[in-house]
């Protein structure tokens, strides 16, 4: 059976980080069922991520009926994936600092509003990028209306 503990690096003996081991498909298939999982669990259990899918699902509504160009939607979908992927890390760093440090502790506390803090920056970043993308839109609409 094949040593899974990690080997620190030895520069004088030149051996590897970890141990190698062969390409399974086998073993890939798996990380995928592992990486489904962790999605699910993040959906699951992450109610700010319901708030962050149900503005992608506006927004997508929105390029749909603005039929936004080829660059906004690729904009849209790095926003999106962006905002989501912060969210996810935010929430397995929650989840190892409530396992690892269960009582309160200021650097438990200031580790959780840095990856908080993380979130929000992309959430501001993919909001300018939305305005970017439908401002004019809405501009456009607003003057439509009133004139």
């Amino acid at each position: 059976m094949l040593n899974t503990e990690w080997v620190w690096y030895n520069v004088f003996m030149e051996e590897p980080a970890r141990p190698t081991e062969s390409f399974s498909i086998i073993k890939r298939s798996k990380s995928f069922k592992y990486a489904g999982r962790g999605i699910w669990i993040f959906i699951r259990t992450t109610h700010n991520a319901w708030i962050h899918l149900c503005i992608l699902v506006s927004a997508i509504a929105l390029g749909i009926y603005f039929k936004i160009s080829y660059i906004d939607w690729m904009l849209l979908i790095f926003a999106a994936g962006m905002v989501l992927a912060a969210e996810a890390f935010n929430t397995a760093i929650e989840i190892d600092i409530d396992l690892t440090s269960p009582g309160f502790h200021p650097y438990a506390r200031d580790t959780k509003d840095v990856a908080a803090g993380a979130v929000l920056i992309t959430a501001i970043t993919a909001a300018l990028i939305g305005i970017g993308i439908f401002g004019h839109y809405f501009i456009d609409l607003f003057w439509n209306l009133s004139g």
